[in-house]
Formats: structure tokens, sequence, C-alpha cells
């Protein structure tokens, strides 16, 4: 590393979330690890731990994040979620990639491409998220009917993507009510993986009686993204009394939101203090003159900006030095931000961006956004700092 701005993974806690929930939900055959995104930002190196855990099938979002795992070893089954062209299914072969069949017209295509070894398909279907996926239940029928009889193609798996966790809407029921309708022209029992669900369905919902698999995203990396019970108080009273009536009047299927589930973030960004400085009362720090000192100040420089994928978003917000909270003040620039601190400050201090003292939910908060974006924002060329039992096993440097 060449500068001390590193993201640090907590391999342990990736482990203990993965056991956990196999130990809470053991009914399904099939947990796929989501690992695009490089892991959500957390690296794609920690696969292979996720393997040890108990995830036995991956899916990622383009045939280079499939290529790199292999090149690291994984041997488990991959499937690409989105579409790869058919120009490179030799590709997809040679690397053992399974593939989703999006569309009619990839359909069509994939038929007159001469499949010589083995290729196995997974079969996306829109059932109200309107992206990808058939959405037609006489072509999904047709599909599966014709790419059964064609040399070489492995009907292996079929799926959904819900677009709400159903708690507070009909979606969810909606989703599930057209994914039978646009397969009710076909044996599910046939087709050896059915997976619907992701992390918000398997917390909020009972499971679904004929899937056997389900789609890990973020709980993997440790959020539990279900929203937290009302509160007490004559508002939230009214709240809950509306919600119960919804339900009611709209026979949403039933929902879970009391989940005692052990989750551990593994996640954090750090970096250092480059120069500390005492400013004069009245002096403007940064491009725009846009922060005024109203005193005299200590300021500290700090070595990671929006180039980094350390977002302008993240302006005037909270970062740790020493146990203590200092705020960001002035613009995010393109490789440093400066923080109004005290003079206990020192050079070289360790600075927490994101961790335990800083969580990655508040600093989404922070920038108007979701954990989601928050973890997969930061570029890959900072180095991701993965550690077993307190010592570094492995530095994903992108850039060396």
């Amino acid at each position: 590393m060449y500068r001390n701005t590193y993201v640090e993974v907590n391999v342990d806690n990736l482990k203990h979330n993965v056991e956990n929930i196999i130990k809470k939900y053991p009914e399904y055959k099939y947990y796929f690890g989501i690992v695009k995104g490089n892991a959500y930002g957390h690296s794609d190196k920690v696969a292979k731990y996720l393997v040890e855990s108990g995830i036995n099938y991956f899916a990622i979002s383009s045939l280079e994040e499939g290529i790199s795992l292999r090149k690291d070893g994984i041997t488990i089954p991959i499937l690409c979620l989105e579409p790869i062209d058919i120009e490179y299914i030799d590709e997809c072969i040679e690397n053992n990639i399974t593939i989703t069949v999006h569309s009619y017209e990839y359909y069509q295509n994939l038929m007159k491409k001469e499949i010589t070894k083995p290729l196995k398909v997974h079969i996306k279907i829109d059932s109200g998220l309107c992206r990808l996926g058939f959405n037609n239940k006489e072509q999904v029928k047709e599909v599966v009917e014709n790419l059964k009889k064609k040399e070489n193609i492995i009907i292996e798996g079929i799926f959904t993507h819900f677009a709400t966790d159903g708690i507070y809407d009909t979606s969810w029921d909606n989703q599930m009510k057209r994914f039978k309708e646009l397969t009710s022209e076909i044996d599910l029992n046939e087709i050896p993986i059915v997976h619907l669900g992701r992390s918000q369905t398997l917390l909020n919902h009972d499971k679904i009686p004929f899937a056997n698999g389900i789609r890990l995203g973020i709980i993997l990396y440790g959020y539990n993204t279900t929203p937290k019970p009302l509160s007490k108080g004559f508002l939230n009273t009214l709240r809950k009394w509306k919600r119960e009536y919804y339900h009611k009047k709209n026979n949403i299927s039933p929902t879970i939101t009391d989940i005692d589930i052990d989750l551990k973030t593994a996640f954090s960004l750090y970096s250092e203090v480059m120069q500390v400085k005492k400013i004069s009362k009245g002096s403007f720090v940064g491009y725009g003159r846009i922060y005024e000192a109203k005193e005299d100040m200590y300021v500290a420089i700090i070595p990671v900006g929006y180039a980094d994928g350390f977002s302008r978003r993240n302006k005037g917000r909270q970062i740790v030095i020493n146990g203590k909270r200092y705020d960001l003040v002035g613009d995010i620039n393109m490789g440093m931000i400066i923080a109004k601190v005290d003079e206990t400050v020192h050079e070289k201090d360790k600075v927490t961006l994101i961790g335990d003292e800083i969580p990655m939910t508040e600093v989404a908060r922070a920038m108007g956004t979701s954990v989601y974006e928050g973890s997969c924002m930061l570029n890959s060329w900072i180095p991701r700092v993965l550690k077993v039992n307190g010592e570094i096993v492995e530095v994903d440097e992108k850039i060396k």
C-alpha cells in the first residue's frame, strides 16, 4: 500500500454470518452467495472463506467477475445473474459459468449457437420487477421445452427477483402470483434449482414451499434491513393500526419483522492524518471558500476523496480519530478531506471513516443512500485487507 487508506474486512464476521444464517434457515439445499460488485465492496477474495462456511453456489453480475473467481481457485458453481453475450458462450463453458436466459431473443440466438460442451442455464422470470426476464407464459413453456432438447444445454434453474420486501405493500404477493402464473405451463419439479428469494425474503417471509435455493446478498455482509418495529407513542400506535388495516384490507400474506438473528458487519474504511495545522479565525477552508473558521482552530488533512469513491455526499459528516468524533469541514476534494480537530490529533494518527465507531448505516443515512451503495461505491484500487483472528491473511491490491 502506497498510502495508509484501506478497507479492512473482518473475515471472521462474514463466516459467522453464513454459519448463523444456515443454522437458523436450514431448509434450503442451495445457498447462493451474492459476490457481485467485488462482493459488495468487500473484495471477491472473501469467496473462499464463504465456501468454508457453507455457501455452495455463487452469483455474480458479469463474466469478468466469474473468471476472476475461477482464477482464485473457486470451484463451486457460479451463476451470472445478468446476460452474457452469446459471443462469449465458449468462455462460459471453459470457466464453468452458468448463464441466465432472460429474453426470447436471447433464447433464439442460443438455439442457433452450436454448443459443443455442457452449458448450464437458469431461466429468469419477470414477475413484476420489470427488468430482465420472461413475462409471457407461452414463451416460458416454449423455451423450457426446446432448451431441454438442445444438445449440451442443461436447464439447471429458474428464478425471479422481488421488487420489495412485501411487509407494507402488495407487490411481493402479486409477484408470487405472477411467478406461479408464468410457470404454470411447465413442471417446476423437473428443474433442479428454484430460487426466488433474496435476503429480505429469507428474513420477512415463511419459506416458499417449492423453492430450494435462496440468494444471500446484503445479509451476508452483516446487515438486516428489515424495518424496525414502531416504538411506543400515540402517533406510532396510529401508524401500527393503519398498517394492520392495510394488511387486512389487501389480504397481504403474513410477514415477519421481529427477527432474532446475530449478524456482524465486516467492512471498515481507515486512513491516516497526513498533516495537522492551526489556522486563524476568519480563514476559509478548501475549494469555494464555503467554510469559514469562526475561531483559531486545528484542521487535519486526510488522503481520501471522491476519486476513491468517497463521495462528496460525505460532506459535513463525522469521522473518528483516537476514539473521538470530529466534523468534516469544507468540500470533499478529489483526493483529500479536511476535518476540524484539536491539539490532541497528530500526523499519522489512524482515522476511522467507516467502522464500529462510525457504522455504515450511519454513513449511508448521512449520504442519503443505502448500505448497498455505501459499501459498493469505494473504488477497488483502495486495498482490501482481509483479517482472520485479527491477523492479516490477504491483501487485495488491484493496482500494484
